[in-house]
């Protein structure tokens, strides 16, 4: 049996859970979610949380259990609490500025980079102190979502590994290669 997918999941005061043509809905304080699990999987909600049971032992089944109670465990964390991302941008001139909903970024580039924000996501910019460093949180309700924000935010410019100038995520280390070394006299 899977050990994360025989887990319950908690449901705090105010979390719905209904299952709607083939798609599990999630209602919370900060919104509601809609997901499409996989069929066979089973969610029975009593006593203020939900358990996934899934109907045989086969191997496809037992794959999808866990899954389905993490997925269904996100959710729930989403509609209470939501997630955040936090990444960095590093580099002499780099800066981010919020314009409206929009995110523009000067990030070396000879043009800006303005990002459009997906439908459920918030930007807020800041900038660290005693340094010249900025930060950009992406916050929102469906974690699936606000990882594939900051990823495609990331990916403007990633860091690279000479002088570590880009956009990572917070805590990410970035492996830092030696430059070129300069040699004496010509051709030896």
């Amino acid at each position: 049996m899977s050990r994360i997918g025989k887990q319950p999941v908690p449901l705090p005061r105010g979390v719905e859970i209904n299952r709607v043509n083939g798609y599990v809905q999630v209602k919370g304080p900060k919104g509601t979610l809609q997901r499409s699990l996989p069929s066979a999987m089973e969610v029975k909600v009593e006593d203020g949380r939900a358990e996934v049971i899934r109907p045989s032992d086969s191997k496809e089944h037992r794959s999808l259990h866990g899954l389905t109670r993490t997925l269904l465990a996100n959710m729930v964390k989403g509609v209470t609490d939501g997630y955040t991302k936090t990444l960095e941008i590093q580099g002499v001139g780099y800066r981010a500025v919020l314009a409206g909903k929009n995110l523009n970024l000067t990030v070396g580039y000879s043009h800006g980079v303005e990002v459009i924000p997906k439908e459920g996501i918030s930007f807020e910019v800041g900038q660290e102190t005693n340094t010249r460093n900025f930060f950009v949180r992406i916050t929102g309700i469906d974690k699936e979502l606000v990882g594939q924000q900051a990823a495609e935010i990331r990916a403007v410019k990633k860091p690279e590994p000479y002088k570590g100038k880009g956009i990572r995520y917070q805590g990410e280390q970035v492996r830092r290669k030696a430059g070129k070394t300069a040699k004496g006299g010509k051709g030896k």
